[in-house]
């Protein structure tokens, strides 16, 4: 099985000089800060991530919302009516993060796609655990398949986000499906490097994360607190493990030097049992973020993801 086309393979020693570049540079982008104290707990420790994350300017064209109750980033295009609604959850480990992470992108994706974006402030852990952050998407996509039509002028939904954000993508269809009994408003689901599995799915062995400040064990103990490996692998917290038929077509995406490289073929090679259309890039020797990295690799899944959205708001399976 081939996992990336020769086209992909032979960009393979830019990616890797790209990454070389730019990836300790990233790192102290958002690890600049003093020692944490050896004994602070989960409170303390998320608070120093958070203080050390850089300032992400809005973008002008954002104004803030609230939809189904719960705050949200709003982007329209600004030359013509809204196709539809691309429901967007940010990144942070369910931790840390905001909307204006993506603001720019956002916009240009809002422009590009002729879409209105509703990107979600959910709340977070640990002041907020599981299932906050999970209610708070889902009352936001139901209030958009609800009240899209007259606010927006349509009511048909795009779901997306990265890492976090894929996984509450990802919980969000599930429970549109076995809640409310349909999915059939959403067009497809756009899943970027997500958590999927909160407890026992492999990771990467010898990858350092972005954060320094704490690694799965420790989101997972903000998000989940003293869940047992068995709570953590319940279907309704670890989508992974759920029953995927019925499902609306996925973009699955992940870099091989990920840590959650195998929750993304995981859920992938799922998806695709279970009947569903799915899409899935793989970006060799490129780490988790992998499209932050500019290379060949990364500007052939702008253009994948641009054709894929495409397909999807004109009807394609």
């Amino acid at each position: 099985m081939k996992l990336w086309s020769d086209d992909i393979e032979a960009m393979r020693p830019e990616a890797r000089a790209c990454v070389e570049r730019q990836l300790e540079t990233v790192r102290a982008a958002y690890n600049s800060r003093p020692p944490l104290d050896a004994g602070a707990d989960r409170f303390e420790r998320a608070r120093a991530i958070r203080a050390s994350m850089p300032d992400f300017p809005a973008h002008p064209g954002g104004r803030d919302d609230v939809v189904g109750g719960v705050p949200c980033r709003r982007f329209e295009p600004s030359e013509r009516a809204p196709r539809a609604i691309y429901v967007h959850f940010h990144g942070g480990g369910m931790v840390v993060g905001s909307p204006e992470m993506n603001d720019f992108a956002n916009a240009a994706f809002a422009d590009r796609h002729g879409v209105v974006v509703l990107s979600v402030r959910y709340r977070t852990a640990p002041e907020a655990p599981y299932p906050a952050p999970n209610d708070d998407a889902l009352a936001v996509t139901r209030a958009v398949i609800a009240t899209g039509a007259p606010r927006f002028g349509v009511n048909e939904v795009l779901l997306g986000g990265e890492s976090a954000g894929a996984y509450l993508a990802a919980a969000t269809l599930l429970r549109l499906r076995d809640e409310d009994g349909t999915t059939s408003r959403v067009r497809g689901v756009k899943l970027a490097y997500g958590c999927y599995d909160w407890g026992r799915t492999p990771r990467v062995d010898g990858v350092r994360p972005v954060l320094d400040a704490g690694g799965g064990a420790f989101f997972r103990e903000c998000f989940l607190p003293g869940a047992t490996p068995e709570q953590q692998c319940d279907p309704q917290i670890s989508p992974l493990f759920a029953s995927l038929g019925g499902l609306a077509p996925a973009l699955i995406s992940v870099g091989t030097e990920d840590h959650l490289l195998d929750d993304s073929l995981g859920l992938a090679a799922r998806w695709a049992a279970a009947g569903n259309d799915m899409d899935l890039f793989v970006a060799p020797d490129l780490p988790h973020s992998f499209d932050m990295y500019r290379c060949g690799i990364t500007e052939a899944y702008a253009a994948l993801e641009a054709a894929w959205i495409e397909a999807r708001l004109e009807g394609g399976a």
